[in-house]
């Protein structure tokens, strides 16, 4: 692209964008656009999360690549603004608190990172004003810069187009304030007396009820005085122009870190050699300037990064702030439009909670909890992205995330207390074990190990089960292992010399020395309970976890692992049966003759399956297949079916059969690439050919490296067979 080209695109982008307008323009603007040029901060943010809109999961799409989970989390803050918005007044400070690690200060991010995004679309324009004093050569004698009385002989054309030398001076609005507080209060409420608003729509009390800012006032009385009261000249000097929110050059948004200094400050504005042309007219006034934290922040969002870091002096100002967006800076009141929004560990906020004023802060903070993940395949998101630049040079085994979420997740369920539940499901909910806990949260699988009145039971509770600690103060997902704990030991996995790749075993390896850091670590100096906050147990039950999946890929490689076969062996099973019930015959595919059903297969099933031997129980065990199939296809009526989704016990068993009968060939397997590896010349062996077969499919359908199939293998072999 040429230069000039390129020169052409901006300037035209510009104009589009109405980066800049006349006072006059600007007013039409609003007269076409009221619901988005009028809209306070509260409803700007609430605007921006409906511009994006929302996910499958019910969470917003701002957060989709930047945060995992934490749905609840994001739609709690947006009803948080939306009260806001209708109330037209931020307020309340919105503190997200959890344990560290929990991703706060990335939901915060990620909000501001969309407010940015959002400023920068037609449906996100926000502006604020400036004044502009023309040279001499513009406007004489009006301002008494080369005369007295000349009024007359300039036209009432506006200042905001001038060219940079054409203006002597130009001084931007303090606070970034919204230009139309220019409009006198009487006839502000006028105007928006005479716009169509629509439903539900609650102009903010900071433009119907306030006026501009110290400075800003300052400088309008004196053009108001200088012109003798005719306002449309003093509108002259008003350039609109359109800002980008930018957490980088704080504006709009800004984030204040645990420091221990004021957030606003007042200095003189005289002090600027810049603003030596100002008209004689100001000259006389003592202009200051306002900068902080919390002048930069105004109209946008101000994050208050672990907020309770802070002596609390330091923050007593927040109640007025937070309440009625007002502040005391020197001998100015600060006038805002701000979400106040802040993050906290919970030690922190059980300390705060013990302070004597902390019911006059409560009553002015909307406390959102912000939880560790309890569901595995979204703890597993969070270690997804990282893996490649953790292992640098290093092949990644499958499951390195898997490995390290399902024990991350297993560290922070708590047991459920049986008393809080009606008797029998109390029993039931008793006998989880955290394994069957994230099983449940994470696929809603319930042990097969209960009967079908029990999972019944348990299916139609599985939300008490996850609400059951929300209420009490040590709620589950508030002790754990913390995801940055653990992107640590990911990394001393990748550089661990004692394995060839980024592997689940090296993992392994690295927690089991991590366990031992009892001093460092509160989770990891809680009492075990019925297997809960077991982590030396956890890890024992991941690896067995792990064997049974690789048991199942390195089958699959052997050609061994037939799955569909499998199934296809239950659907023949559940056709003869059902003809059985109903005492009906089979058509023979190949003969075209009617048969009756096949009771070898229906014996040799039903032994593979454990089923009872026992006539009356058989009886009944049938009845129940063909009843739970019925079930399921009534809840899932557009679905194929899957019998082993329905009868997850029955594949297991149907594994083991299986598996049991091909040791010997696994072992022949093993034992060649021990001794011979893949290369060896005399590679002939029946043993030798499973051996490269298996290390090619396995490198083929599940990415493995040659290092990491062997590593995988020989795990197996040791601990399986």
């Amino acid at each position: 692209m040429k230069l000039q080209d390129l020169s052409d695109q901006i300037k035209e982008q510009f104009k589009s964008n109405k980066q800049v307008l006349s006072f006059d323009e600007y007013l039409a603007f609003v007269e076409k656009n009221p619901r988005t040029q009028l809209r306070g901060s509260s409803r700007y943010a609430t605007d921006m999360f409906d511009h994006y809109g929302k996910t499958e999961t019910g969470g917003y799409k701002i957060f989709q690549s930047k945060v995992v989970g934490q749905e609840t989390v994001q739609n709690q803050i947006y009803n948080s603004l939306k009260a806001f918005s209708q109330m037209g007044a931020n307020h309340r400070l919105i503190l997200l608190h959890g344990p560290n690690g929990s991703a706060k200060s990335t939901i915060i991010s990620t909000l501001m990172q969309g407010l940015d995004d959002y400023s920068r679309t037609p449906e996100g324009a926000v502006y604020t004003f400036c004044w502009v004093f023309p040279v001499d050569k513009v406007i004489r004698g009006s301002l008494g810069i080369g005369g007295t009385n000349d009024r007359k002989a300039s036209s009432n054309q506006s200042f905001a187009y001038l060219s940079d030398e054409d203006i002597a001076c130009i001084i931007p609005s303090e606070l970034r304030d919204h230009p139309i507080l220019l409009l006198p209060l009487a006839e502000r409420r006028k105007f928006f007396a005479g716009l169509d608003l629509g439903p539900g729509f609650t102009i903010p009390v900071r433009y119907r009820e306030s006026g501009l800012s110290h400075r800003d006032q300052l400088i309008f009385q004196a053009l108001l005085t200088n012109y003798q009261g005719d306002y449309a000249q003093v509108l002259r000097h008003v350039r609109v122009e359109r800002f980008f929110m930018n957490r980088v050059y704080r504006t709009g948004l800004v984030t204040v870190e645990p420091q221990m200094h004021v957030d606003a400050q007042y200095q003189q504005l005289t002090m600027n050699r810049s603003l030596s042309q100002i008209p004689s007219s100001l000259q006389g006034i003592n202009l200051f300037s306002l900068v902080g934290d919390l002048p930069d922040a105004n109209r946008g969002m101000i994050d208050y990064n672990d907020l309770l870091k802070r002596p609390i002096d330091t923050y007593k100002y927040l109640l007025t702030a937070s309440e009625t967006g007002r502040v005391n800076v020197g001998h100015s009141i600060i006038q805002l439009d701000t979400i106040f929004i802040g993050s906290s560990n919970e030690l922190q906020l059980d300390a705060f909670k013990e302070y004597p004023d902390f019911s006059s802060f409560k009553g002015r903070i909307e406390l959102i909890k912000v939880p560790y993940l309890l569901k595995l395949n979204q703890e597993r998101e969070v270690y997804q992205p990282l893996l490649a630049s953790v292992a640098g040079s290093k092949p990644i085994t499958p499951h390195v995330d898997w490995t390290i979420a399902l024990w991350s997740v297993l560290t922070r369920l708590k047991k459920p207390h049986r008393e809080r539940y009606p008797s029998e499901l109390g029993q039931i909910l008793d006998k989880l074990t955290p394994l069957d806990k994230v099983r449940l949260y994470d696929t809603g699988e319930i042990p097969e190990r209960f009967t079908n009145d029990e999972r019944k039971l348990l299916r139609a509770n599985i939300n008490k089960l996850l609400e059951e600690y929300n209420t009490v103060p040590y709620y589950e997902g508030r002790t754990g292992a913390s995801a940055r704990e653990l992107q640590a030991i990911l990394v001393d996995a990748a550089q661990s010399p004692d394995y060839k790749t980024l592997s689940p075993l090296a993992v392994v390896s690295e927690l089991r020395k991590f366990i031992k850091r009892t001093t460092e670590y509160e989770f990891l100096r809680q009492d075990a309970v019925d297997g809960f906050h077991h982590h030396e147990g956890f890890i024992e039950t991941v690896l067995t976890e792990y064997t049974t999946l690789i048991d199942r890929e390195v089958r699959d490689c052997l050609g061994l692992y037939e799955t569909r076969q499998w199934h296809d062996f239950m659907k023949k099973y559940i056709l003869h049966l059902s003809a059985l019930l109903k005492r009906e015959k089979m058509k023979n595919p190949i003969t075209g003759g009617y048969e009756e059903p096949d009771q070898t297969l229906l014996d040799e099933f039903e032994t593979i399956a454990q089923a009872p031997t026992d006539p009356a129980a058989k009886d009944q065990y049938r009845m129940n297949l063909i009843t739970q199939i019925g079930a399921w296809v009534l809840d899932h009526p557009k679905e194929q079916m899957d019998y082993f989704k329905v009868f997850p016990e029955i594949k297991q068993r149907i594994e083991k059969h299986f598996y049991e009968s091909q040791k010997a060939l696994l072992q022949k397997m093993n034992t060649a690439l021990k001794l011979f590896g893949t290369d060896h010349e005399d590679s002939t062996s029946e043993g030798s050919k499973l051996a490269r077969q298996t290390l090619e499919n396995m490198q083929k359908k599940f990415g493995y490296s040659v290092d990491g199939a062997k590593e995988v293998i020989g795990f197996l072999m040791g601990r399986k067979y």
